[in-house]
Formats: structure tokens, C-alpha cells, sequence
């Protein structure tokens, strides 16, 4: 392996390979005689040291479009970079196990910042590999200069130089990948917070901005929230395609028991609005309960939206379902002040509540049914399976009972009101 690893580095300088020979002390003569040519070599490196920055940074504008950038935002500091990655890398050859750490620590942070920065890997990468292409050739230039018949034995520490340029590359990328990580943690954690202060109306207005940024939502835009609970383990993913509309522009937010989705409503992108002329959401995982609230306008009203969208939670049925709150504002206005639904609710519904079982439901059954048919007592019976007569005579047994009459306006409104607060509010 040492030996192929030899024979590729002496095909990129055009050497030919001398083979050693295998009588031990022939070998470590020719070893130290190579050491002796490297160490001039790199002497001569090191006295010229700017020239081999200013070479090296030519062949990154010429070759690397990632750095003509940087050296066009700040040429300074990243000249300086180059010559302290490049004074190390020949220092390293000098003395190996006394400069090993610095040239390390000088790698990995060069590898950390540039992350930082966001300058692409690749083009970190190959950024050392040319200055390890520039350091061997200048070598060989160096040596051929001063004593041509040595270059030969430049072949016999060639691995060594690779391996030190594979070593500080694998180095490089990973200071790079921890830094990345790192920075998408922050990043997270920082949208995280943002998104939360935005849906419980504890956000700042001067961190609006930055939330628009780090949300990747405009400040300004038409919003909606839509809540999500009930979710099954690993089904998350298809609980919020099924809350809200394909192509939507959203950012999730996972609360403890409950995830939000930020909507900007009207979105080019977005086929269809969540808003009340939007589709309808559906839940079609069992226990999957789904709350969208009414638009607003901006993000700094998020919160509000938010407490909408928390209604409309309420009024979900247990057992799973999707409301949409534009239409179900009455039983919002029930849910909002329950105290008062409750009250209601035993005042107009009372004496129908405290009849027996059978009774009770039949009765409240067949009011229901008639106020959904828009008072329609065919409809109704339809519906019911019954005659018309038969729910007329409910009905005037419902108006009997509670004294109300279901021919004036203002009573059908808090029988409608009362039954929407016995479905809607906990027993």
C-alpha cells in the first residue's frame, strides 16, 4: 500500500519511482539522505513563504469561484489564511512531532470558520489539496535548483507529504461538519424560540425582522394557525399534510401535546387557502383532531391566531375530527365564555335534560335534526326515518316543556345556541 501510494505521487510530479533496496541499512541511508533533501527543500519554502501565498491564492481566484468571492469581500484576511495554513504545512515537514498539534489546531480552525461563513466544503477541500499540489511542486523546484541529482530522492518522502495533506483534509471537513451541525442546532433553537413567542404573543416587535428571516415567512403577511393533536407515534408528517393544503407556505411549530403550523394565506405558491374559502381540512387518522383559526394580518398578530386556532381545538369532537373556525362561530362563541354556554344551556334545555334517557334524546335528537334542515319537518323526517307529523309533535312537546316557541326568532337562536353548548362543552 506504502509503496502505491509512493508510485501515485511520483506520477504527479513525473519522477519515476526509485525501488528500494531491501538490505536494511541501505534503506535507512537513502531514507536519511531523502529527510536531508526535504529539509533544504522546505528551508527554501519557508524563506519565500509570501511568494508561495500570492502563487497560491492566484490558482484560487483562477480555479475556485467560491474564493474569488471571499478575496473580493476580504482579500487581507484571507491571505493571511493561506500563508498560516502553508507555514505550517511546511514547518510540519521540518519537524513533524513538534509542530503536529499547532498545524492541527491551525487546520481546524480554518475548517470551523470558513463553516461559519458558509463557504462550500468542496471548495475548502479543494483549496488544501492545491496548497498541497503547490508545497510538492515548489519542493521539486527548489530542489532542482539547488541540486538537481537529489530530486530523485524526493520520491522516497512524497507518501509522507500526501499524507499529510489527506490527514489536515479529513481534518478540515470534519471542523466543518461539527461547526455545520452546530450552526443548524442554533439555527433551530433560535427558530424555536421566535416561532413560540410569536404563537403565545410573547415576541418582541423588534425581533419581527428576525423571525421574518429565520421563519422564512414575510412580516407583513396574511396568517392563519392551524393546531394539531392526537397524533399518532411517527405519523406526524401526515397529520399536517392532512391540516393543510398542498403547497402551502407553513412553518410548524411542536408544542407539548399540540403542533402549530404558521400559514401565510394567499401565497403564489399555495393552490388553495386555508382561510373560510378554503378547502375544507380533514383528519383521516383516527383520534386525529384539527383546528384552523381565522386569518390575520401580520406576524405580530400570530398570536391571536393562535388562540383561535385553539378554539376551534375545542370544538373538535374527542373522537377525532377537523373544524374549521370561520364556520363554527357559534359554538366558538360557546367554547370562549363555557361558564355562560353551560348556564345557557340548562336554562332554555332544562326540563328537556331532566326526562328519562329515551325521551330526552329523542327529543333533543329530533331539535337538533330540524334546526340542521333549516326547519324543514319533511327534511327532517327524512333524516330521522319518522313522519313529518311525527317530528311536528316533537317539536311542540320540545316547546311545551321548555315554554319556548319555535316560530320566534330570538327563541330558535338560544335553542340553537344551547344545543351547540351540550355537544360542544364537557359534560
Amino acid at each position: 500500500m506504502q509503496h502505491a501510494v509512493r508510485s501515485r505521487a511520483a506520477i504527479r510530479t513525473g519522477l519515476t519511482p526509485v525501488p528500494r533496496p531491501r538490505t536494511p541499512g541501505v534503506t535507512s541511508l537513502i531514507d536519511a539522505d531523502a529527510l536531508r533533501v526535504l529539509h533544504r527543500a522546505a528551508r527554501g519554502l519557508l524563506d519565500d513563504l509570501p511568494d508561495l501565498t500570492d502563487r497560491l491564492m492566484a490558482l484560487l481566484q483562477e480555479q475556485e469561484p467560491a474564493y474569488r468571492a471571499a478575496v473580493a469581500q476580504d482579500p487581507t484576511a484571507t491571505w493571511q489564511e493561506a500563508h498560516r495554513s502553508l507555514r505550517h504545512s511546511v514547518t510540519s515537514l521540518l519537524d513533524p512531532r513538534g509542530t503536529r498539534d499547532a498545524a492541527r489546531r491551525c487546520s481546524w480552525r480554518i475548517g470551523a470558520a470558513r463553516a461559519e461563513q458558509g463557504l462550500p466544503l468542496d471548495a475548502l477541500l479543494h483549496a488544501f489539496r492545491l496548497g498541497g499540489s503547490l508545497v510538492w511542486q515548489r519542493l521539486i523546484e527548489e530542489t532542482s535548483r539547488a541540486a538537481p541529482e537529489d530530486v530523485r530522492l524526493l520520491v522516497h518522502v512524497a507518501a509522507d507529504v500526501w499524507n499529510f495533506v489527506d490527514e489536515h483534509c479529513t481534518l478540515v471537513a470534519d471542523a466543518y461538519r461539527q461547526t455545520e451541525w452546530r450552526i443548524g442546532r442554533r439555527r433551530e433553537n433560535r427558530a424555536r424560540l421566535l416561532a413560540a413567542g410569536l404563537l403565545d404573543g410573547t415576541g418582541r416587535i423588534a425581533d419581527l425582522p428576525e423571525a421574518a428571516r429565520v421563519l422564512d415567512l414575510p412580516e407583513q403577511g396574511r396568517y392563519v394557525v392551524v393546531a394539531v393533536t392526537g397524533v399518532p407515534p411517527g405519523r406526524s408528517d401526515a397529520a399536517r399534510a392532512a391540516a393543510v393544503p398542498p403547497g402551502s407556505r407553513v412553518h410548524w411549530h411542536a408544542g407539548p401535546g399540540t403542533d402549530y403550523g404558521i400559514v401565510l394565506v394567499g401565497a403564489p405558491e399555495a393552490p388553495t387557502d386555508p382561510g373560510p374559502t378554503g378547502a375544507q381540512p380533514h383528519a383521516p387518522i383516527p383520534g386525529l383532531r384539527i383546528g384552523v383559526g381565522i386569518p390575520v394580518d401580520g406576524l405580530a398578530c400570530v398570536g391571536d391566531a393562535r388562540r383561535l386556532a385553539d378554539t376551534a381545538l375545542e370544538i373538535c369532537p374527542a373522537s377525532g375530527g377537523a373544524v374549521r373556525l370561520a364556520d363554527q362561530l357559534p359554538a366558538a362563541l360557546v367554547v370562549s365564555s363555557p361558564e355562560l354556554g353551560s348556564t345557557l344551556a340548562e336554562r332554555v334545555l332544562g326540563p328537556l335534560l331532566r326526562l328519562e334517557p329515551p325521551d330526552r334524546e329523542v327529543l333533543l335528537d329530533t331539535l337538533t335534526t330540524w334546526l340542521e334542515c333549516d326547519g324543514s319537518a319533511q327534511r327532517a323526517g327524512e333524516r330521522l326515518y319518522c313522519h313529518r307529523n311525527t317530528v311536528l309533535n316533537r317539536l311542540r312537546r320540545c316547546e311545551q316543556l321548555t315554554g319556548r316557541s319555535l316560530a320566534r326568532p330570538a327563541d330558535v337562536v338560544e335553542f340553537s345556541l344551547a344545543l351547540t353548548a351540550r355537544r360542544v362543552l364537557p359534560d
